[in-house]
């Protein structure tokens, strides 16, 4: 999937995905929970570090 394809399965436009994704943006928690649902995860697994 492609940050197009997610910004819009959010209803986001993809230059604020972008910023979301570097750091320069932070979702609310109403975006979190669209995010999470249009990858198909559970909101904690967006948090999840490998490794730890």
């Amino acid at each position: 999937m492609t940050q197009e394809d997610l910004a819009d399965r959010c209803g986001l436009f993809r230059t604020y995905m972008s910023r979301i994704e570097t750091g320069k943006a932070n979702p609310t928690l109403t975006m979190i929970h669209a995010l999470a649902d249009s990858i198909g995860v559970p909101v904690q697994q967006l948090f999840d570090v490998p490794g730890r």
